[in-house]
């Protein structure tokens, strides 16, 4: 009776799910992180609005309570090490310029990951400065200020980049500015 295991064929599907459930709890659980950090540090949702909209995101996605709670005590400092926000500037395919926000417990690891990444696709990592002048900043991130006009071609090795760095856990947003 081999190949008739109804677990063998349920499985592959768990598999998809779940991978897809991670992502979304640890982005949740960063923008809990970076929420507490901007609200001063105050862990309660009552006194802390960002930290109450980010649990009422991580609620919509089915986060799991217990894991909001260790969101928590982790960003207030008692379970480890505590996330920090730092942006990246990058060089896209055309000489486009990115802005990368991530939220990480290791800079190094995700400055290398980063760096690989935009490299791999032909791009590369900045100086702090070298593309924030083609953007400014609004109010739910930034909105580029000088647009650079690229072609098709370049628009998609562009766009296969945004995918990679934004499958990458630690990175919170990408702009560019096309």
């Amino acid at each position: 009776m081999s190949g008739h295991s109804k677990w063998s064929k349920v499985k592959h599907q768990k598999a998809v799910s779940d991978a897809v459930k991670g992502k979304l709890f640890t982005k949740a659980a960063h923008a809990i992180a970076i929420a507490i950090r901007e609200g001063g540090g105050v862990g309660d949702p009552v006194g802390n609005f960002k930290l109450r909209l980010a649990i009422e995101k991580a609620r919509a996605v089915n986060m799991p309570k217990e894991h909001i709670d260790r969101a928590i005590a982790r960003a207030i400092g008692q379970g480890g090490e505590a996330l920090e926000r730092i942006t990246y500037e990058g060089y896209g395919p055309g000489g486009t310029a990115l802005l990368i926000e991530t939220a990480t417990d290791n800079r190094q690891r995700t400055v290398s990951i980063i760096r690989n990444m935009l490299s791999a696709h032909g791009g590369g990592l900045g100086s702090p400065g070298s593309a924030q002048y083609a953007f400014e900043e609004s109010g739910d991130g930034y909105r580029a200020k000088i647009v650079i006009p690229v072609s098709d071609d370049q628009r998609e090795k562009l766009s296969a980049m945004v995918d990679a760095l934004e499958a990458f856990d630690d990175v919170l947003r990408v702009f560019v500015n096309v």
